[in-house]
């Protein structure tokens, strides 16, 4: 793709995302060079929306796929109809594409969310259709991946349960992108664009439903916090509970409860605990809340 054809592509995805420009040029470079990547980074960082505008630019599919044990080779590339190879016997167009097949005749991104739990066999299918860009399917024939297609995967560096650790050849052969959270402003803005926040109530809402949410990262108990996603819903929480309670201000007395009340439903699953630690996710999030709003008081208030 032409330098000023890449740079207009940059422009128009850019303006469907908050922040991430560092990582939208990187990544864009990547693909264009005709490269597969691997993303790392935690749940929520914007690494799905990020190809998704990517892609509905380009005009290609992206083709999702979680790796897991349950993954094997025959699911990533597909089957025969078994209905009709009853009654026609193997063919090819009894053939179901599997997302690999799909995405290499469509010429678009294979996305695999947790690469790194997917079993041996399958990471060793990816790695012959990435060198090759083709690949032999039984009674099909060979399937010539377009120019357009890419392996993009995605590793969660904080969760290693159930994981396996990638061989030297698998990270020889993917360009690597390291995408942490965003700075408060940046999932300021993704969290108003999201739950349409507006006026002084659901302005204040933004602000600490973000605050709390980055709490949930640094605190000691915690092995994995909340990404911006839980803000988001933190607010869409909130909102529905100010208008059964009648909280129409944020300087209502009722108004921390209803954030403590709205953090429970929202952030409680979303946190995953260290292995040692002897709290709940419910009495941590009540410490994160009481040290937000009445221990530093003026972190919660107004402006």
């Amino acid at each position: 793709m032409a330098g000023e054809d890449l740079a207009r592509t940059r422009e128009r995805v850019a303006a469907r995302l908050v922040g991430r420009e560092r990582e939208l040029e990187l990544v864009l470079a990547a693909v264009a060079a005709g490269r597969d990547i691997v993303l790392e980074g935690p749940p929520g960082v914007g690494k799905t929306t990020m190809l998704q505008a990517i892609t509905e630019e380009w005009g290609i599919p992206l083709v999702l796929v979680e790796g897991n044990a349950d993954l094997t080779p025959a699911k990533l590339i597909g089957h025969h109809n078994p209905a009709r190879v009853l009654q026609e016997g193997y063919d090819a167009d009894n053939f179901v594409p599997g997302p690999l097949v799909q995405a290499m005749r469509d010429g678009g991104f294979l996305y695999i969310e947790e690469f790194n739990r997917a079993p041996d066999d399958v990471i060793n299918t990816l790695l012959t259709a990435m060198a090759e860009r083709r690949i032999a399917v039984p009674r099909v024939g060979v399937v010539q991946a377009r120019p357009t297609f890419r392996v993009i995967a995605s590793m969660n560096p904080y969760d290693n349960v159930g994981t396996t650790r990638l061989s030297t050849s698998v990270h020889d052969r993917l360009n690597r992108l390291a995408i942490g959270y965003q700075d408060a402003a940046a999932e300021r803005g993704v969290v108003a664009l999201r739950t349409g926040a507006s006026g002084p109530l659901e302005d204040r809402l933004a602000d600490d439903a973000v605050a709390v949410t980055r709490a949930t990262r640094e605190h000691p108990d915690v092995r994995q916090g909340s990404s911006v996603r839980g803000a988001i819903d933190l607010v869409l929480v909130a909102r529905q509970l100010a208008a059964l309670r009648g909280v129409r201000d944020p300087g209502d007395d009722a108004y921390p409860a209803l954030v403590h009340d709205a953090m429970v439903v929202a952030l409680s699953g979303r946190i995953h605990l260290d292995e040692a630690a002897e709290a709940t996710p419910e009495q941590v999030l009540k410490e994160i809340w009481e040290d937000h709003f009445l221990l530093r008081p003026s972190a919660a208030a107004p402006g």
